[in-house]
């Protein structure tokens, strides 16, 4: 009852008030072999794996420890799945991180800077097939940035380019993510759909505008709209990206919930608001979960944190470290076949929650 009532609750804690599943117990399992079990019962099947064996431990004397530690060691020397060699042609994507502090990221006399360090990580040679720039990397808003767009189009000599900007429409402003073709045409654009609350919106702000209560709710400018729906993003020669800005990689059961399964999934984040503690360093461990989970790549690229290219099995195949402005070329793996979790979800583990609850509390009645 007390291993199923934790991951209830943490799942509770990922879904409620919009959720915040960090630093989940199951997450424990991310740098060892043992998170391969996430492609087939999820982030929450993990939790209920924990649990289990140290109730195992716990309850059930010597052999309880011995069983315990049996488990340990097999989850954890389980056989490495191999790399598998990068096919002939695969594209080859550039992810360019220019070090911008958060304190500094939107100080005028310093946005040029990172920007000069983008665009010169952009024109580089020899050309990529696709280049990604990080979450709100664009210092303008897109309709006072037509220039610089133009002018990252031809840096890229013909590449497409995706860019992390703030857009408006109308009254209402988006933290968006944009392909940038030749000429500087925008090719597609995502609209991030779950935004941070009290960091990029008021929540019940728009009800509280009805009253007269303004500066709270979008339409009046207080914070970012939401995108309508998750979508993918056609990106030219190289394929369909699953887009997440952010905070959005976190939630394991809305990637899974996304639309058509993609190629790959896009995150790019700025994890400058953790500073260099641990922050940076467990959101680049939920974006492997995501990995696992879905059997995709991922291309996670940072304003500063740690941009990563990461394999479907959640190793890291290179990556630039907190602190470092530059810009590293890999060749993005093939996807997986789609994984157990990707096409069931989390009802495997709702239902074992409702069961096992249901088994404890007929016990209960039966005892009493």
């Amino acid at each position: 009852a007390l291993a199923l009532a934790w991951a209830g609750v943490e799942y509770a804690r990922s879904v409620v008030l919009t959720g915040f599943p960090w630093v989940l117990l199951g997450h424990i399992w991310i740098d060892t072999p043992a998170a391969r079990l996430a492609a087939y019962v999820g982030p929450h099947g993990l939790t209920v794996l924990t649990f289990g064996l140290v109730l195992l431990m716990v309850t059930r004397g010597r052999w309880g420890v011995v069983g315990f530690m049996a488990a340990i060691l097999f989850l954890n020397f389980l056989p490495t799945v191999p790399r598998a060699p990068d096919e002939p042609g695969r594209p080859v994507v550039r992810l360019v991180q220019p070090n911008a502090p958060q304190n500094e990221k939107w100080d005028p006399d310093r946005a040029r800077v990172f920007y000069d360090r983008l665009a010169q990580g952009t024109g580089a040679n020899p050309r990529p097939d696709l280049i990604v720039w990080p979450e709100t990397s664009l210092p303008y808003l897109l309709e006072y940035a037509t220039a610089e767009v133009e002018e990252i189009a031809d840096l890229a000599q013909g590449a497409p380019v995706v860019i992390g900007t703030n857009r408006r429409d109308g009254d209402r402003f988006y933290n968006a993510a944009i392909v940038v073709g030749p000429g500087g045409a925008v090719l597609d654009t995502y609209d991030k759909v779950h935004l941070v609350p009290f960091g990029e919106y008021i929540p019940l702000g728009e009800w509280a505008a009805r009253f007269g209560i303004t500066g709270l709710a979008a339409s009046t400018g207080g914070g970012f709209t939401p995108g309508r729906t998750a979508r993918l993003l056609t990106i030219p020669g190289v394929g369909q990206a699953q887009p997440l800005i952010c905070y959005e990689g976190i939630f394991a059961q809305e990637v899974n919930a996304g639309p058509d399964r993609a190629d790959f999934i896009l995150l790019m984040t700025n994890d400058a608001w953790f500073g260099r503690n641990a922050g940076p360093r467990q959101h680049l461990a939920q974006a492997r979960l995501r990995a696992i989970e879905q059997g995709l790549p991922v291309v996670r690229v940072a304003n500063t944190g740690i941009s990563a290219m990461i394999d479907p099995t959640g190793r890291i195949l290179n990556s630039i470290g907190m602190g470092i402005d530059g810009h590293i070329d890999v060749t993005l793996p093939a996807p997986l076949p789609p994984t157990v979790y990707r096409m069931v979800g989390d009802w495997p583990f709702l239902l074992l929650l409702v069961l096992g609850m249901g088994g404890v509390l007929m016990r209960r009645r039966n005892v009493d």
